[in-house]
């Protein structure tokens, strides 16, 4: 008979995320919206939620799985108007795993839109007829290569990690001129980014759509989208990288 340690551990492999209160910090989680975030027809108070898009592995060996969601809601919205900006606030602050609800706070790496998530799932130049999906060489969002059937993920001439189903494990990197950084001392885990580089950080696909304000500072937890001239529509279906504080 299984010692009750031993036995706890392997459930907690077995069933993911079941019994933790917390997710480690430090942890990302790749997401696609499951709907639109408009600065001319969002509210204040609207829910927002996305979809968990690739299993995200634990420190303890557990792991998301993929399906769970993100849940927050609209805290601010400003149209723009007479030739001035808009802006969007919001936060992600809980994340329904079967049905229990974790707490958390995250800040904001990098948002693409709806046709950069779609491209990075597709070869550029096109697969050969009959090729296998799980032999394509796709780019990332962010410009890793992914060279699947038994390839590595690299940024330009290094290896950064390894393909994985739905997605790809890498260590994540800091990118010069961004505030986004790699792993910290000792944090050095394989993270799950789904179509996302490595360095992904800031907008992708967006004319004219900035992050101002992350989340990593006060207040802690608040995403602010803004545009210079004009309204924005971050369409369902785009994609974005949460950093759990």
């Amino acid at each position: 008979m299984l010692k009750a340690p031993l036995l706890a551990g392997l459930l907690a492999l077995t069933t993911g995320l079941s019994g933790q209160t917390t997710i480690p910090s430090g942890t990302i989680l790749p997401l696609q919206l499951n709907c639109s975030l408009n600065s001319k027809k969002s509210k204040p108070g609207q829910l927002v939620t996305a979809r968990l898009m690739q299993d995200v592995p634990l420190p303890s060996g557990a792991r998301i799985r993929a399906g769970s969601k993100a849940i927050g809601h609209i805290l601010d919205v400003v149209e723009a108007k007479n030739g001035g900006g808009a802006n969007l606030s919001l936060q992600f602050d809980t994340l329904e795993v079967s049905k229990r609800r974790i707490p958390m706070t995250t800040n904001l790496r990098a948002l693409a839109s709806m046709m950069e998530v779609e491209e990075a799932q597709i070869p550029k130049t096109g697969p050969d007829r009959g090729t296998s999906e799980n032999s394509w060489t796709t780019e990332q969002i962010g410009g890793d290569v992914v060279y699947r059937g038994g390839g590595p993920v690299t940024n330009g001439l290094g290896v950064v990690g390894t393909p994985a189903a739905d997605g790809v494990l890498v260590r994540i990197a800091s990118k010069s001129g961004t505030e986004c950084r790699g792993g910290l001392s000792g944090n050095q885990r394989l993270q799950a980014l789904w179509v996302f580089s490595a360095d992904a950080c800031g907008t992708y696909g967006f004319l004219d759509l900035r992050i101002v304000h992350a989340g990593r500072s006060n207040p802690m937890g608040q995403i602010t989208l803004a545009s210079a001239k004009s309204n924005f529509d971050v369409r369902s279906g785009s994609g974005l990288l949460l950093h759990v504080k």
